[in-house]
């Protein structure tokens, strides 16, 4: 069994995978990771863990997984991957990033693929149909957004999402909800509107915690799967255990 840990600055993502199949997945507090993960090395009998983390380094932590499996990845540049990685700057590129390509290229290989995740930024990775990355970009997300309507103007609120709200605002709130949520739709049909001109073959996959508000308002048809990242750790893991 392999143990994926995806650790981010406001939640702790993490499942066990027998092969391929996802056996256990939970979603955390970052503080309680390592008490979340001794538990899980109880239930479970994980051979092998790979590390995916955004936050300051912690040692014992990462000792402590070293130990306890066969075979420990801390994910970073160097890792050897199953794709080809272009990126002219490989050490800035987010682990949360490239993991998510490879769970989409797992998920369906051989197909050229855009991978968007909506979450504290949205970003937009493309992979070719040989199994090269060609980058991508990096756009603000929705609470990022609302953030900077209401921090560089006197006036305008400071506002949450509503999944709900009409195309065309009817007041102030609901003209901003609607700016930003549809900013972001429509951002992301032209992404995927400009990328088919040249790969007109193309699949889209959705990732990340704001994804579900968007999956039913795109024009294109996508693949809308939480756990992209996580997949994706997995087939890194196996790729370095092999």
């Amino acid at each position: 069994m392999n143990l994926c840990i995806d650790q981010g600055n406001s939640r702790t993502k993490v499942a066990v995978f027998d092969s391929n199949n996802i056996v256990y997945e939970a979603t955390f507090d970052p503080a309680k990771t390592e008490h979340k993960i001794n538990e899980i090395l109880g239930d479970f009998q994980v051979e092998n863990a790979i590390l995916s983390s955004v936050v300051k380094e912690n040692t014992a932590f990462e000792q402590q997984l070293q130990h306890a499996c066969e075979r420990f990845i801390n994910l970073n540049h160097l890792t050897p991957l199953p794709i080809k990685n272009t990126y002219q700057t490989p050490e800035t590129l987010g682990n949360d990033r490239l993991a998510a390509v490879v769970g989409a290229v797992a998920l369906q290989p051989e197909t050229d693929i855009l991978v968007i995740d909506a979450g504290t930024a949205v970003t937009y990775d493309f992979i070719d149909a040989s199994g090269v990355y060609h980058g991508g970009n990096i756009a603000p997300g929705i609470e990022m957004r609302f953030e900077a309507l209401h921090t560089f103007t006197q006036k305008l609120p400071l506002v949450k999402v509503d999944a709900n709200v009409d195309f065309l605002g009817k007041d102030t709130q609901s003209a901003i909800q609607s700016g930003v949520l549809y900013g972001i739709v429509l951002e992301i049909d032209g992404y995927v509107e400009r990328l088919m001109l040249k790969y007109p073959k193309l699949s889209v996959f959705l990732t990340g915690g704001n994804a579900l508000l968007f999956d039913n308002k795109l024009k294109s048809r996508i693949f809308a799967d939480k756990n992209l990242v996580l997949t994706g750790l997995n087939r890194i893991l196996q790729y370095n255990v092999k």
